[in-house]
């Protein structure tokens, strides 16, 4: 079954350069706190970092989950993806989420249209000054509140000043090491009892596993080239917000 699993993999795979494999991993997500209306839609059209207080330095993250989103079905601990990327290691200043105009509110089964004041048009900054590492997988909470979000004014117009708190958390650790013969590609499996948890493919002999939850696990390697083993490393000990990196392993025919 491994080597079946392996010749899938080597077959589905992409090599990854090391530069690739050293980032940080950032997944946003969104979430709500109750409000007395019937529905709160936001239009997302973008998710930008900054790892500067410049203008000049944003960058949409690499899968951004546009649409609509009505945030009312977001609460009590519910949340939603808004989109992920590969961080360099550093300090992200800013985060930035961008509304297009389709946003609005429903009243007592009347939709009013959320104007959004003219300061934030270019997108709502929120400050996060928040340090990342290689290797580690970031989970990024923006909790809107839609109860302090909304403004009526005095003619009956509804109005979008988002209110919105972002919280970092570290959501795992990460395996890394080498194997040998480095001249063909190696399937790096980590699996925990029965269950193969992640995987990835060695480039130029290196790998990396990110995202791991703590724990400890056994690392599978499916070399492709059918006159080496497959081997088996046990004890492999993952914590929250660390690499771990494991003795190099030496493939035997």
């Amino acid at each position: 079954m491994l080597t079946l699993s392996a010749t899938l993999f080597f077959s589905c795979s992409k090599n990854k350069s090391s530069a690739e494999k050293s980032k940080a991993r950032l997944e946003v997500y969104l979430t709500d706190d109750p409000a007395n209306y019937d529905e709160v839609v936001i239009d997302v059209q973008d998710v930008k970092i900054n790892y500067s207080n410049d203008d000049n330095g944003w960058k949409s993250l690499s899968q951004v989950n546009t649409g609509k989103y009505d945030i009312l079905r977001l609460v009590n601990d519910k949340d939603t993806i808004l989109g992920k990327t590969d961080l360099d290691s550093g300090r992200i200043e800013q985060i930035r989420l961008i509304l297009g105009p389709n946003n609005y509110v429903k009243v007592n089964g009347q939709t009013y249209a959320l104007e959004t004041p003219s300061a934030q048009q270019s997108g709502l900054k929120i400050k996060l000054n928040q340090d990342v590492s290689a290797g580690v997988l970031y989970k990024l909470l923006l909790d809107f509140d839609a109860s302090r979000s909304i403004v009526k004014t005095g003619n009956g117009k509804y109005i979008l000043k988002p209110v919105i708190r972002a919280t970092m958390q570290t959501q795992g650790g990460s395996v890394k090491g080498y194997v040998l013969p480095n001249t063909f590609n190696t399937a790096v499996y980590a699996i925990q009892g029965t269950d193969t948890i992640a995987g990835t493919v060695t480039s130029g002999g290196s790998y990396w596993i990110k995202g791991l939850n703590a724990g400890t696990y056994s690392l599978a390697f499916a070399p492709s080239d059918a006159a080496y083993k497959s081997q088996t490393k046990t004890g492999v000990s993952v914590t929250t917000s660390t690499v771990t990196t494991v003795d190099t392993v030496r493939l035997v025919k």
